[in-house]
């Protein structure tokens, strides 16, 4: 987990520093084909099987989400604070809330409702619509908020297909179709990218899914109670670099914001945990009453 706040704090500091040259939408492009070409081992030893689905429709349209929400969180990456940035991206913790009622039609307690809401509220905090200050609700702050928010989507549609799909094949359908939908959109910005930022966007793609290949190893081994709070080193991590490489200090209201989101997620966290170990004894409890 640590690593993958390490690689996730190195991909964000390239997104910003070719930001002004590479557009959002075609940073995305290289960081999809760099995805692809990694699985491309995988895909050619697998063949069919690699690609093998029943829900083609839940498939195309996670893969399209996610494309759009990373445009959008590297928009947000280029033009704002690192730290900033990095801080509204959480809110897909709280985004899972609603998605997890409407969507998958899991019981949402009253608890989970109040953590949401309470985090919400550390978002406004961190936005001040109409303050007038550094960080005041703007297109950079919306694409993030809308970028989360989609990356949520994605998620609760992995929780709808991990029930019969394993994760190699939805990180295959996700590198491949994320290629296809990030194409149109560099093709209106397109540049060649000289020699050396054409191996620093290339670093940045590959440091992109080595973070998620991190993230989930690390969640997968580890209790996921346990490991999420270590997310959140990603705070600190992209707040020195900000400022180390970018002359950039997080504001009182960016700080006081983000504590207010991390505590809500973390809670949101705690819960679902909660939770799943309750239905896990229920269930023991079950099996073990049968003859």
């Amino acid at each position: 987990m640590v690593a993958s706040a390490l690689g996730f704090t190195v991909m964000t500091t390239l997104i910003k520093f070719l930001g002004d040259d590479y557009p959002a939408a075609l940073q995305t492009f290289y960081r999809q084909v760099a995805g692809f070409v990694i699985l491309i081992p995988f895909i050619i030893n697998r063949r069919g099987a690699a690609f093998a689905t029943t829900r083609p429709g839940i498939l195309l349209f996670r893969s399209a989400a996610g494309t759009l929400g990373m445009i959008l969180s590297f928009y947000a990456f280029q033009k704002m604070p690192l730290a900033d940035a990095n801080a509204l991206s959480f809110t897909r913790t709280l985004w899972l809330v609603p998605l997890a009622f409407f969507v998958v039609r899991e019981p949402v307690g009253p608890l989970r409702i109040g953590a949401a809401l309470v985090g919400f509220a550390g978002v406004l905090i961190m936005i001040r619509p109409g303050a007038g200050g550094e960080f005041a609700i703007g297109w950079p702050a919306a694409a993030m908020l809308a970028s989360s928010f989609l990356f949520a989507l994605t998620i609760t549609g992995m929780k709808v297909m991990t029930r019969d799909h394993s994760p190699m094949v939805l990180l295959v359908w996700s590198a491949t179709l994320g290629l296809v939908f990030a194409l149109p959109g560099a093709l209106f910005v397109w540049r060649w990218p000289e020699p050396f930022d054409l191996f620093l966007l290339c670093v940045m793609g590959v440091v992109g899914t080595l973070t998620q290949g991190f993230y989930i190893k690390g969640m997968s081994i580890g209790d996921a109670g346990a490991m999420a709070p270590i997310d959140y080193i990603r705070l600190v991590f992209t707040a020195a670099a900000g400022f180390a490489l970018f002359n950039e200090v997080p504001t009182i209201w960016t700080l006081a914001g983000a504590a207010v989101v991390v505590v809500s997620t973390l809670f949101i966290t705690w819960r679902e945990q909660q939770i799943a170990r309750q239905a896990r004894a229920a269930s023991a409890k079950t099996l073990a009453s049968e003859p």
